[in-house]
């Protein structure tokens, strides 16, 4: 019986990453998707400068061969960690999104940039602190050695006790548009 679990599982993995196939190639025939192909490809046009900025950060950290370009692996790689990866993996990789110049850290100044890029990208509405004042609250809580600077054990600490703070980088990386569409080209194959 459990064969026959595995196997329809094995089945629908396969038909999932086909239809990602189909539309990765779709979206970029060459294979290898540029930074201006990312943003289109997930409908990102007209961003403000640090909307900007987090998403080439996003390609960059998508682009695990630092080729200048994300190919199929790379594509497959990050959506199966943002859609299915262990919440430990999710918050790693984010560490390293948020981590923009590289140090280990992520400082008061990065993480503010990165709340204001994933405000312009979903909007504002609904926004009951300024993107400075839920820096602060998030650093008041989550810096436990009061650095001004966040650890990655401080981040992943922090990120798992600050409902706030976790919803808010999940919003940083939903990618349900994608889904949605490859869920409907499912429905009409």
């Amino acid at each position: 019986m459990g064969n026959s679990t595995g196997s329809t599982v094995d089945d629908l993995q396969a038909v999932e990453m086909h239809l990602w196939y189909k539309k990765f190639m779709t979206e970029c025939p060459s294979g290898q998707l540029t930074l201006h192909e990312f943003k289109q490809f997930f409908g990102l046009k007209g961003l403000d400068s640090e909307a900007n900025a987090y998403i080439e950060q996003m390609f960059r950290t998508f682009d695990m061969n630092k080729d200048g370009y994300i190919d199929f692996m790379e594509y497959v790689a990050a959506l199966s960690l943002v859609m299915r990866g262990k919440m430990e993996h999710k918050l790693r990789w984010y560490f390293k999104l948020y981590d923009v110049d590289g140090n280990g850290c992520i400082d008061r100044h990065e993480l503010l940039n990165i709340i204001k890029a994933i405000r312009a990208i979903n909007g504002n509405e609904n926004q009951e602190l300024t993107a400075e004042d839920f820096t602060n609250r998030v650093f008041d809580r989550i810096d436990i050695n009061g650095d001004g600077e966040l650890s990655l054990e401080e981040f992943v600490a922090g990120a798992r006790s600050d409902e706030d703070f976790m919803e808010v980088m999940m919003k940083s990386l939903d990618l349900s548009h994608i889904v949605a569409m490859i869920h409907n080209r499912r429905r009409s194959i």
